[in-house]
């Protein structure tokens, strides 16, 4: 059995472990409200955005803009990851990873080029250690961006498809579904998904649009991207935020049930010790009543 000075180390190392995830429970606790409360403002304006782009596009022939087109041949295909630049989060990262490299394998199995932007440190290691190329990375971003972010990242986009560098453009994101429950998800961006069948029954909204639809998609389009961007940068950050708070809180959990594992053990250790003391004592005493 182990000394007692080394059993009440471990017990020692193991509170200090505790306060440690305590602490950052709180902080990510405290993180996840401002996260949520900025997600949950932005999301009704994504939906709506949507709406209104999707009623406008479906009215007019996909040849109008070319952000709209589907080209003959996909060639080239680029993936937007957004992770976390920090760890200590459970499986948050490794499945969001996951996610981008199953849809990176897919198309790549299907003859096309695939290029990777990783935004976070934690996709972009997880790539680089693979041997992925990746064309471009933004590192160290995510503890404090704005739509600044989302902008240089959708122009970039936009440039690059309407230079055919990109055939489709996809973005791989964590949607913050609840304090306990974070989805990876896959969202193409380009070119814009024509939702031809969303033909509802019954009255519908009916959109007056000044000036004309042609000029008004020329000018949403590219920011349509934009908003997209921004929502996944948004939603991987609250859940982010999340899945670290569940995470600390549940190796708190762990380390009290580990302290009173090794509590258990030092004074079992420390009975054996007293009982072993005793037997000496006594062992000692018969021996000198014989003598």
């Amino acid at each position: 059995m182990a000394p007692l000075r080394e059993i009440k180390r471990k017990i020692g190392a193991v509170k200090k472990t505790k306060q440690i995830t305590k602490a950052m429970n709180m902080v990510a606790s405290a993180k996840l409200r401002g996260a949520q409360q900025r997600i949950e403002r932005f999301r009704p304006y994504a939906e709506k955005y949507s709406e209104i782009l999707t009623d406008l596009s479906s009215r007019v022939d996909a040849s109008i803009h070319p952000l709209l087109e589907k080209r003959a041949e996909i060639k080239t295909v680029g993936i937007i990851l957004i992770t976390s630049d920090k760890g200590l989060c459970g499986s948050f990262n490794v499945n969001l990873c996951n996610t981008a490299l199953r849809l990176s394998n897919k198309k790549k199995e299907e003859g096309k080029e695939v290029k990777l932007f990783c935004v976070g440190k934690k996709g972009r290691n997880f790539f680089r250690v693979r041997k992925y190329d990746i064309e471009e990375s933004y590192p160290d971003v995510m503890s404090n961006f704005d739509f600044q972010l989302a902008s240089e990242i959708g122009s970039k986009m936009n440039d690059m498809y309407l230079k055919e560098e990109l055939d489709e453009v996809h973005i791989v994101f964590a949607e913050f579904v609840s304090m306990v429950r974070q989805l990876p998800q896959t969202s193409q961006l380009l070119p814009v998904q024509q939702d031809e069948e969303s033909v509802q029954e019954g009255p519908t909204s009916e959109y007056i649009f000044e000036p004309s639809m042609e000029g008004l998609l020329a000018e949403i389009l590219p920011r349509f991207i934009k908003v997209q961007v921004y929502r996944g940068l948004l939603d991987t950050s609250a859940s982010e935020h999340a899945a670290r708070m569940t995470a600390m809180d549940n190796a708190t959990k762990n380390c009290d049930e580990m302290v009173g594992q090794l509590t258990l053990v030092y004074n079992k250790a420390r009975q054996a010790a007293i009982t072993s003391e005793l037997m000496d004592i006594v062992g000692g005493a018969e021996a000198l009543k014989q003598g």
